[in-house]
């Protein structure tokens, strides 16, 4: 059982904490962008660079995302319970610690010997359970330094982080890969020009970037909110690993927000790897008769996604979110993002297509701030690690179902077809739920309600 009372207030210099928090994240995040952007290429072009390679190269990048992402989904529940548990920001410094470490070894790894596909499988695996872990107490924390009424902008300055390491890491990966080629022909410092690529050097800067994360967790005061669901007894941490689901399911306002998101990553998350196949096929008459490669048009795609992105973590950041019946702010824009990934699938050009895609990006922050947001007021702090999870693993465990089932069907459909009628199904589960009167009135439950019937 938990004390109804409310929440208590975030500290007074909580937006402050928060700045320097959301700083040392945005530091870490292009770092781990940058790190895994250049496993990637290590993988491609030194490990196995051979064409008669190309089966272990596809068995080492399936294995590897594989490990990260299952762990990362699957693992929730445990980091959940663990963040409800322990102090959270003592959690994130030994998370940011240890991975600082963990990519010193990676950079033994690549650089004294080719490593067998199990130790690599192994080492990314170890980035999953500590993104875990970190990702656990880091989603938790800000919502008790933030007013309620700025945690759309905090949640939008947030997608606006994740956008623009996806728009810089490529880039920078690429340039830092290629500085002792450079430092060989430019007669530059001779212990740069003494390695084979950049590898290591990214991994390194990602090292940094994770002791800079925690030597300013080390100065900031970040409360973790007691415990009034304990009856004064402890629970084990099984009850903790469930407590989650029957919380989520014992409220229908949420469960139905938590569905309409899920149906919204199984429609539009995995279908994405279609766009090389849309950029091959649908869209090779406009690119011949412009004299572009497919190259040149999938870079448009992606960059164009990611600006859009970048956009409205922007917008969001500096608009502050709606204030009241913040569900609107999910289900406009995840119907105007169902309009625009239909329109990717029947543009016909590269011009329309990248402009479809941008406005996708620019809905999907606009959808996700004031998602969180609603469960950042409907969820007592001290339940987010465990409630959280669960809202994490329902919503992400239909991406590997995605791409399979958009495989399968690109099989047998053209891309754009696939992506058209996946985009109207969103618009059509979206323009349901706005109808929904349980869904709609899911702001009017009283914030951070208690959870007697999930005890």
């Amino acid at each position: 059982m938990i004390n109804a009372s409310s929440p208590p207030a975030p500290p007074a210099n909580g937006w402050h904490t928060f700045l320097w928090l959301w700083g040392s994240q945005a530091v870490s995040v292009i770092g781990s962008a940058l790190s895994g952007f250049a496993i990637s290429i290590y993988l491609v072009q030194t490990r196995f660079p051979l064409p008669g390679q190309r089966g272990e190269l596809a068995t080492a990048l399936s294995l590897t995302v594989l490990a990260f992402t299952l762990i990362t989904v699957f693992g929730a529940p445990l980091a959940g319970a663990l963040a409800d548990r322990w102090n959270r920001r003592r959690m994130m410094l030994v998370s940011n610690g240890l991975n600082a470490a963990l990519m010193g070894l990676g950079v033994l790894m690549v650089s004294a010997t080719l490593p067998p596909i199990w130790l690599l499988v192994l080492f990314t695996a170890c980035e999953g359970v500590l993104a875990a872990l970190h990702s656990a107490a880091f989603d938790t924390s800000y919502s008790v330094l933030v007013p309620r009424e700025n945690l759309p902008r905090a949640n939008g300055m947030m997608q606006t982080l994740w956008s623009m390491s996806g728009l810089l890491s490529p880039a920078l990966a690429t340039l830092l890969i290629g500085l002792p080629a450079l430092a060989r022909t430019a007669g530059g410092p001779e212990w740069l020009a003494g390695w084979r690529d950049g590898v290591p050097l990214a991994l390194l800067i990602d090292a940094a970037s994770f002791l800079v994360a925690a030597l300013v967790l080390l100065r900031l005061n970040i409360p973790t909110p007691p415990r009034r669901d304990t009856g004064g007894q402890r629970p084990g941490l099984g009850q903790d690993m469930t407590f989650g689901f029957r919380f989520v399911f014992a409220r229908p306002a949420l469960l139905n927000l938590l569905l309409t998101f899920t149906v919204f990553n199984l429609m539009t998350v995995g279908v994405s790897v279609l766009h090389p196949l849309l950029v091959k096929f649908t869209l090779a008459p406009d690119l011949q008769a412009h004299g572009w490669s497919a190259g040149t048009g999938l870079a448009a795609l992606y960059t164009t996604f990611s600006l859009g992105g970048l956009l409205g973590g922007v917008l969001i950041s500096a608009w502050g979110g709606l204030k009241r019946q913040r569900v609107l702010g999910v289900l406009i824009p995840m119907l105007a993002a169902g309009v625009a990934h239909a329109l990717t699938g029947v543009a016909g050009t590269l011009i329309l297509t990248c402009a479809a895609l941008g406005l996708y990006g620019l809905m999907v922050p606009m959808i996700s701030a004031h998602s969180l947001s609603i469960w950042q007021t409907q969820v007592p702090p001290e339940l987010q690690g465990r409630v959280f999870s669960v809202r994490r693993l329902i919503a992400q465990c239909t991406t590997p179902l995605s791409v399979a089932a958009a495989g399968l069907v690109a099989a047998h459909a053209a891309p754009g077809a696939v992506l058209f009628w996946a985009g109207l199904c969103v618009v059509a589960v979206s323009g349901l739920q706005l109808l929904n009167p349980a869904l709609r009135r899911v702001d009017e439950v009283p914030d951070a309600p208690p959870s007697a019937s999930a005890a």
